[in-house]
């Protein structure tokens, strides 16, 4: 069998750091890969220069992962569709949002055989009404197999190589495994399941419980009340799951995608960091985001709107009170302030059944 070739689709903080990870791979198995890594870039401007340019000259993308250097056969491209002609393995890693933007042009023009794995957290609204997997809009777009990796894996402590765990969901297991071997590292360990819905699920729902945990950081409130946020949330991700997954495991929310990526997006991650300002500066998210994020995108409160999209047309937004709280604080339905009423009132506590998998 030939070595497959990988093109990274997405360039930003968590595409550079996975692109470090994966492009030491690529070289360190030539049976197995390709070495030479096309990863797409949107191009900017970043002091005179074109960011494609300082990738593949100085190795390392300065504005989006400043002081990590990329390998060297990690190839910037600005056309989507030159860095994904003859992949046979697409890494799709841009925000939700752009999505139909970055792949729409890739419809039709890959090769056959071809296959993906998104590592985007968040949902799609749509138009009908409802909202679909990332995954699903994926398949829709390149109409190829896709897996997805998520994971407690805050992008720089990636990049600098710290220890830490990931999941990959992968329904064909020949598939799992070579994406095993793509991207798993000595300090980057991959554990593969069967349960891709609830993995991809609870990348995007953490990130909910995460504005969560930020509002009580904004209102002053200790480790306790985070604490209480989390578990709560962990409840409401699991019965998300029942409710719309497609036999959920409970073993899965035991997994790096489920509890262990909640408690690090809760305690280091870019959506409590925002969700706190929200509360403390009282600035919207777009101000916030241009102020603390160099052009990232926060999100949590997109996708605690689309969820709110799904759990109003279900009838079902009393079932989810924290996730209902999060969207309504964010678009100044509720006051910060009346979270904590939210939280003391969840129906949890009366019924803890009705939250559970067992």
């Amino acid at each position: 069998m030939s070595p497959k070739k990988v093109c990274i689709i997405g360039s930003g903080n968590w595409g550079s750091a996975i692109a470090k990870l994966v492009g030491e791979n690529t070289a360190s198995n030539p049976d197995l890969f390709v070495k030479e890594t096309p990863m797409w870039v949107f191009e900017e401007d970043v002091n005179g220069r074109k960011l494609t340019e300082i990738i593949n000259t100085d190795h390392e993308n300065v504005k989006y992962l400043p002081g990590q250097k990329l390998p060297v056969n990690i190839v910037a491209v600005p056309n989507v569709v030159d860095a994904a002609k003859d992949a046979d393995v697409l890494i799709v890693v841009v925000p939700h949002q752009f999505i139909a933007r970055a792949l729409s042009p890739l419809s039709g023009k890959l090769k056959p055989g071809a296959q993906s794995i998104s590592l985007v957290k968040g949902f799609d609204i749509l138009p009908e009404g409802g909202i679909q997997l990332i995954s699903d809009e994926i398949k829709k777009h390149l109409d190829i197999p896709v897996a997805v990796l998520m994971g407690a894996n805050l992008a720089m402590e990636v990049a600098e190589g710290q220890f830490c765990e990931t999941t990959i969901g992968c329904k064909d297991a020949a598939s799992g495994q070579m994406l095993k071997v793509l991207f798993q590292t000595k300090n980057f360990r991959v554990t593969v399941t069967q349960d891709v819905d609830v993995v991809e699920m609870c990348g995007a729902l953490k990130n909910i419980v995460a504005c969560a945990a930020g509002f009580v950081q904004g209102l002053g409130l200790g480790d306790n009340t985070k604490s209480a946020v989390i578990r709560i949330g962990l409840m409401e991700m699991i019965k998300y799951a029942k409710e719309f997954g497609d036999s959920p495991k409970i073993t899965t929310f035991l997994e790096s995608c489920g509890v262990a990526d909640l408690i690090t997006t809760c305690y280091g991650g870019r959506n409590a960091r925002l969700a706190k300002e929200f509360v403390i500066q009282k600035k919207s998210i777009a101000v916030l985001e241009v102020e603390l994020l160099n052009g990232q995108k926060m999100q949590g409160a997109q996708t605690a709107a689309e969820v709110n999209h799904l759990l109003k047309s279900k009838g079902l937004e009393n079932k989810f009170p924290l996730f209902t709280a999060v969207h309504s604080i964010f678009i100044n339905e509720m006051k910060p302030e009346e979270f904590i009423d939210v939280l003391r009132e969840h129906p949890l506590h009366e019924n803890p059944s009705e939250y559970s998998l067992l």
